[in-house]
């Protein structure tokens, strides 16, 4: 019995599984309800630590500044609840002041309702901002947890409630820990989500998902509406950093006409830029731009204009009368404006478009058509073909020994048909990404040198076999366990491979669903290796004792085998139907990015 690729495998699924699910950094969605922190033990009663805010009233969209502070601590968790009912879900949104130090979480169905910190660094000040939401109780209070070592906590550390303007107060009255400052009130021009009403009627729109919601918090919005000699243009998606769109003569960055709608303490900059090749944009000092609005609340960023058609007097703008590739672009930003490279692959259309003619309802794909042809062939080759023909090479010899395809045993066939198919789709997925981007990715991380090995090993791996020793030859095997090792090798680095593929920007597949579908086939594909292994163990171990003579005869391997082929021949299918819905599922996934 062959026990190292199953160790081999074992050891790979334990180390994949480890790396998910160790996450000591503040991602505490268990907490969401209770406040308590994981770590055993009783909260302290009396808190070191006080919450302050910049104001006591709000209106539906503004912005509250909120400041937790005290002694050294290494952990925390805000969120802002209903004051009369402090067991009720979280109210409202956050945004961050210093991402290197906190992070947003969601509890519930409200994203980022919740803030906590990105590491055990030790930190005695905190500043985020709260973004009360439409339907805002009337008092808000916030809440924090504080862990000051992992033993030494405190939880829900009432904070400042602040109300709504014109509501009396609730009881107990208002317990301000701050100094007495006036409130904030920054300007929101737009009252209430886009809407896609008109999409396909009267304006051209892209949606990404495809018709997806503008007000929901997962979709990207940007409509195009002509009146006379302007267009009035709409943009929204769930961003705490900025949105961007640009007109393009192709579909690479470079020589672009941009617009920004860059979130800056709070308020919305909205400006026009020019695009030069893969950099920064360069910012316009003039802005061709008319009644610009915006709206930050909800987890969504807003922001609406109106430009002229045609612009002659303003270098770098394009005429909207004519057809362009659109992209449509999201990403972080500093307090102080700077923005940082868009965390997906932007949205591109898949054609010329003139937002100013005939109007559509359109979606965009962020992963180019090339891209997404990798790692469809690569899913069908390491998914299906190598997996099983990996299962009939190590098992089926006996069960197929009888059988003949073409002159030659059947279980034979059938694995070089399917290592050869490996082969194949591997080499045509291979190009394609040097096709794509025009040569070597400097920003794919170690997914292209991983992928230069799969490749390098799936080419040797068959010319090897075409110098097989015959079966009784002394060489046999030494050959038999290379040819085990380099395939062996090759699947667990294409294993590896494709984790970090599935992450990069220009392919994104949704996270955390990737790595647990993936995981979940790595176990797949362990388990029935197991369930074969220990079928024949038994097989081997069974004796029938035929008492003639009293000499007792081991039954042979070959007459066990027959006994259970029809239990691999079971196992075989469920298998193969196992691997289909995998490579389904992700293709599925593939086709929506």
């Amino acid at each position: 019995m062959e026990l190292p690729g199953f160790a081999l495998a074992v050891w790979m699924f334990v180390c994949l599984y480890a790396s998910v699910v160790g996450y000591p950094n503040g991602k505490v969605r268990e907490a969401c309800t209770s406040m308590v922190p994981c770590h055993g033990g009783s909260p302290h009663l009396s808190p070191e630590h006080a919450m302050t805010v910049n104001g006591t009233e709000f209106k539906p969209g503004d912005s509250i500044e909120v400041h937790l502070s005290g002694p050294d601590f290494e952990g925390f968790f805000i969120q802002a609840r209903d004051a009369e009912h402090l067991d009720s879900p979280a109210v409202g949104s956050f945004a961050l002041a210093d991402r290197r130090r906190s992070q947003l979480l969601t509890c519930g169905r409200t994203k980022n309702s919740a803030v906590s910190h990105t590491s055990k660094a030790k930190k005695n000040d905190i500043k985020v901002y709260w973004i009360a939401p439409e339907d805002a109780p009337k008092h808000v209070q916030f809440l924090a947890t504080v862990v000051k070592k992992y033993r030494i906590f405190w939880v829900k550390i009432p904070g400042p409630i602040v109300s709504q303007p014109d509501v009396l107060s609730p009881t107990p009255p208002l317990h301000a820990t701050s100094e007495a400052i006036s409130t904030s009130h920054p300007v929101s021009y737009i009252s209430k989500p886009f809407s896609a009403s008109g999409c396909g009627i009267t304006k051209f729109c892209i949606r990404n998902p495809t018709n997806c919601d503008p007000g929901s918090a997962s979709c990207f919005f940007l409509s195009f509406q002509r009146e006379e000699s302007s267009v009035f243009i709409e943009m929204s998606g769930p961003s705490e950093g900025y949105l961007a769109f640009a007109f393009s003569h192709d579909q690479w960055m470079g020589g672009d006409d941009a617009y920004l709608c860059v979130n800056v303490d709070h308020r919305i900059h909205v400006s026009t830029a020019h695009l030069k090749e893969r950099s920064h944009p360069l910012l316009d000092s003039e802005n061709a731009l008319e009644d610009v609005s915006w709206r930050l609340a909800d987890g969504l960023l807003q922001c609406s204009f109106r430009r002229r058609i045609c612009l002659p007097a303003y270098k770098g703008r394009f005429n909207l009368d004519a057809s362009y590739y659109i992209f449509l672009a999201d990403g972080e930003a500093s307090e102080g404006g700077l923005i940082y490279k868009h965390r997906h692959q932007p949205l591109v259309t898949d054609g010329l478009y003139n937002v100013t003619g005939l109007p559509q309802d359109i979606g965009g794909s962020r992963a180019p058509r090339l891209i997404k042809a990798h790692g469809a062939l690569m899913f069908v080759a390491w998914i299906t073909t190598v997996s099983i023909g990996v299962i009939v090479a190590r098992f089926f010899k006996p069960v197929w020994s009888h059988s003949f395809l073409l002159g030659k045993e059947l279980w034979f066939q059938v694995h070089r048909m399917l290592m050869l198919t490996t082969v194949m789709l591997t080499s045509i997925s291979f190009v394609l990404p040097f096709v794509y981007r025009g040569g070597w990715s400097h920003q794919a991380g170690f997914h292209p040198y991983l992928g230069c090995a799969v490749m390098a090993l799936t080419i040797f791996q068959p010319l090897m076999a075409g110098f097989r020793p015959s079966r009784h030859a002394p060489r046999r095997q030494l050959f038999n366990w290379f040819h085990w090792s380099t395939g062996t090798t090759a699947r667990i680095l294409a294993v590896v491979t494709m984790f970090l593929g599935m992450d990069l920007p220009a392919l994104d597949l949704p996270d955390p669903w990737d790595t647990y579908t993936m995981i979940g086939f790595v176990a797949w594909h362990v388990g029935t290796d197991v369930l074969l292994e220990i079928h024949s163990y038994c097989l081997v171990r069974k004796v029938e004792v035929i008492e003639d003579d009293r000499i007792q005869i081991l039954q042979s391997l070959t007459s066990a085998e027959a006994e259970g082929r029809l239990f691999k021949q079971i196992v075989l299918t469920i298998y193969v139907c196992g691997n289909i819905v995998f490579l389904v599922a992700f293709l599925i996934a593939i086709n929506q990015v």
